[in-house]
């Protein structure tokens, strides 16, 4: 069939759609959405684009040099988003899964924002090979409420209240999901294109409410997020993030185009080697909202959503987890020390200095085992002679194999919550023991009804896929260099 022919199969003839493709249409369908929504969306767009296409013409970073060379896909830079919902119930997170499910996109990773004073904890759905990850790495941060530590009973029965009796979810949406189910997950042509825009409902902003003004203020007062939670009609996505090749460049851009910008930027200290992430925003804005009465709507208005970018470094094994947590709770001991006349300036070169002890050098950080990396034959692997029992370091040293670090694709919990707290406007904590982790990893899986995946476990696998895939392409058992 010519591409531009009308397929007249019915339905039940077509072929299914890639679940990598129809999580391109979701994630363009969500960005257009979101554009329309919150137009400064499109003016961090812009932003992000301009200073990626300056970095990728002069860096020296190899990952990005082997963007710029062709070796890795640049092209994902222009899809790339992260998106963040906050849900209220088992049955949200559940359902919420299902979508996902049928965009190749499965939950990752446990984070327990309790340390930060929020009654939340999370999951990162995102899809987990490094070709459905180089086809589109969509991802979306999924908090879910946990009503267990909000210290206000009435507020929580006032949460409950409201989440009990909200359906987020359009009858079509959950059939189309039921017929997923039965097609192992896919779903044909006409199928995609209803499920795409019925989904898009769940997450898009309604400006009237589905609790009084003073029900929304009472849940204010406890915390914004609470309100935000609890108060609306639909899980609607409070950022969409585009990743930036140079976060400090993108966020001075984004003060010089008089968007008001975060004080500081969140996660690890600028290095050379960038590992994990990075984060910043512009503050939430205030949106237009109506909400019921006895006599009619009442105008109002909510403050949540907000402009986030990102700058992804590599991902960090478990030894290069543990020394990045030794080091920042190092730094935050000696920042939290300081008096309140030190500026920011001086919290942020604490912080930079204290991580000197994180190794600044990728040949470093591999013979460490620090990070995970991606392997490819190199330049001197043709002709060349493979000892009997090679290692990997010899073979890189040799020239037979190269490395690039692999992108860290998952949150940082603090950073998370940093942003949560800082485009809220309120430092209230909203659950006794500030500074205390109450995490409840079984919990959310239960609500959740399925495991959530091991960060190391998925970043391992990948890496030892390359080295397989390296060992066959010269020849070697599958597991010689494992």
């Amino acid at each position: 069939m010519a591409p531009s022919a009308i397929d007249i199969r019915s339905p039940f003839q077509q072929e299914f759609v890639d679940p990598n493709d129809l999580r391109m249409t979701f994630s363009l369908a969500m960005s257009a959405m979101y554009k329309k929504e919150v137009p400064l969306y499109g003016d961090l767009i812009k932003i992000v684009q301009s200073v990626n296409d300056e970095t990728l013409k002069k860096s020296t970073d190899p990952k990005i040099t082997a963007m710029r060379n062709g070796d890795l896909a640049s092209e994902r830079l222009e899809f790339e988003r992260h998106g963040a919902i906050r849900l209220g119930t088992p049955h949200e997170l559940q359902t919420v899964r299902r979508i996902f499910a049928v965009i190749g996109m499965y939950p990752v990773g446990y984070y327990d924002l309790s340390p930060a004073g929020l009654p939340m904890h999370a999951t990162c759905f995102r899809p987990t090979t490094p070709a459905a990850l180089s086809r589109n790495p969509f991802r979306v941060f999924t908090t879910l409420l946990r009503p267990d530590l909000l210290k206000d009973a009435q507020s929580k029965d006032l949460a409950l209240e409201l989440l009990t009796k909200r359906n987020i979810f359009s009858p079509e949406l959950i059939e189309l999901l039921n017929v997923a189910e039965r097609q192992n997950y896919r779903l044909r042509p006409i199928e995609a294109s209803t499920f795409v825009r019925e989904s898009m409902k769940t997450f898009g902003w309604r400006p009237i409410a589905a609790a009084s003004k003073d029900v929304y203020r009472k849940l204010k007062d406890e915390h914004p997020i609470l309100a935000d939670v609890a108060c609306f009609q639909s899980a609607h996505i409070n950022h969409l993030t585009p990743r930036t090749l140079d976060i400090a460049a993108a966020q001075e851009r984004m003060r010089m185009e008089g968007l008001r910008v975060k004080e500081r930027i969140e996660g690890p200290p600028p290095r050379m080697c960038p590992v994990l992430l990075r984060q910043t925003s512009f503050l939430a804005l205030e949106e237009s909202t109506h909400f019921p009465g006895e006599g009619g709507l009442e105008e109002g208005c909510h403050k949540a959503r907000f402009g986030e970018i990102e700058e992804r470094g590599a991902a960090v094994t478990e030894r290069g987890r543990f020394l990045y947590d030794e080091l920042l709770n190092e730094a935050m001991r000696q920042i939290s020390a300081c008096p309140r006349s030190v500026d920011t300036s001086q919290k942020d070169k604490i912080l930079f200095n204290t991580f000197a002890r994180f190794p600044d050098d990728w040949d470093e950080l591999r013979r460490q085992a620090l990070v995970y990396f991606d392997y490819y034959l190199g330049a001197s692997a043709k002709g060349a002679t493979i000892p009997p029992s090679p290692s990997v370091e010899d073979l890189v040293a040799r020239g037979v194999l190269a490395a690039v670090p692999i992108t860290y694709e998952d949150f940082l919990p603090m950073s998370a919550a940093g942003i949560f707290q800082s485009n809220l406007g309120n430092d209230t904590k909203i659950i006794d023991g500030a500074a205390t982790s109450f995490p409840d990893h079984f919990g959310f899986q239960q609500a959740l009804g399925c495991a959530v995946a091991d960060l190391d476990t998925v970043y391992a696998m990948a890496q030892d896929a390359s080295l397989r895939r390296c060992a066959l392409e010269l020849g070697m058992a599958e597991d010689a260099l494992l």
